[in-house]
């Protein structure tokens, strides 16, 4: 296994991976917010495989197959645990590691992340199956991967293997999303691909939406940035370094997971619990 990775900074605590969108490298989905994220801790930026400077895999793409490709990663920089940031396909990645390895990760940070198909505005992907190379030359995206791919002759490759990606989207029950107790951010901009109804669902799931002034807080945090669409979320750092770095660097140790029982609880509470009744 062969990935591309850059490691900026070296402040204290756990390491932050940073996991790009689809036919993405580090440059388009993360130019602005590393070198700000990288002035406080170590930072480790990641191309996944076809994608900018890391050669191709064998086979379809998986978001199952890219994390534990980014868990082998862990395992050669001999990271027993760090914090993962994805955006789009990243927050997939991310997602699918906290649930699959959770010991491996400490917080996600999951912009722009669906759980499902539903997640996303109808018909966004009912032409994914017909994207074609072609379709996206000059695009920033294209431009950066003939910078930087070992093989400028991929792209053809990598468009056609994410199509089939697109067209047959990531799954997480809403089981599987209730049981993640890993701590998580959800970000999503208010013009974004993900309905924002869909990051509210989410956040519910991880336990959020409590009336905080008498209930334990949850370790789950929703984050919806103003005038946000999909594609301008990473570059919106004044609004997402801070956000990012807070959660990052608070102390959990006072904050309890509620465990959610529904997509909308009724909760029976005191001055110090929280919980589904």
């Amino acid at each position: 296994m062969e990935m591309y990775l850059e490691e900026h900074g070296d402040g204290p605590g756990r390491p932050l991976i940073l996991v790009p969108a689809a036919l993405s490298g580090i440059h388009t989905s993360f130019g602005t917010l590393l070198p700000l994220l990288a002035r406080t801790r170590r930072v480790v930026a990641v191309e996944l495989p076809g994608h900018g400077r890391s050669p191709d895999c064998d086979g379809p793409y998986t978001v199952g197959g890219f994390a534990a490709q980014v868990v082998q990663l862990l395992d050669r920089l001999g990271l027993a645990r760090a914090d993962l940031l994805g955006w789009g396909l990243g927050a997939a990645v991310a997602l699918r590691i906290g649930t699959h390895h959770p010991a491996r990760a400490g917080r996600l940070v999951l912009a722009s992340p669906a759980f499902d198909r539903g997640g996303l505005h109808p018909g966004l992907l009912d032409g994914a199956a017909h994207l074609r190379p072609e379709h996206l030359h000059g695009s920033e995206l294209h431009e950066e991967y003939l910078r930087t791919a070992p093989d400028p002759a991929g792209w053809d490759r990598l468009v056609t293997k994410m199509a089939v990606l697109d067209a047959h989207p990531p799954r997480w029950t809403a089981a599987q999303i209730r049981a993640l107790r890993v701590p998580a951010l959800v970000v999503v901009g208010d013009a974004d691909i993900v309905r924002p109804e869909h990051a509210v669902r989410m956040f519910r799931l991880l336990g959020g939406g409590v009336p905080g002034d008498v209930c334990a807080m949850p370790r789950c945090r929703l984050a919806i940035l103003p005038g946000t669409t999909h594609t301008s979320l990473p570059h919106r750092a004044g609004l997402l370094v801070p956000l990012v770095e807070e959660f990052l660097d608070e102390d959990l140790a006072d904050v309890r997971t509620v465990p959610p029982s529904s997509d909308s609880p009724s909760l029976a509470c005191s001055a110090s619990t929280c919980y589904p009744s």
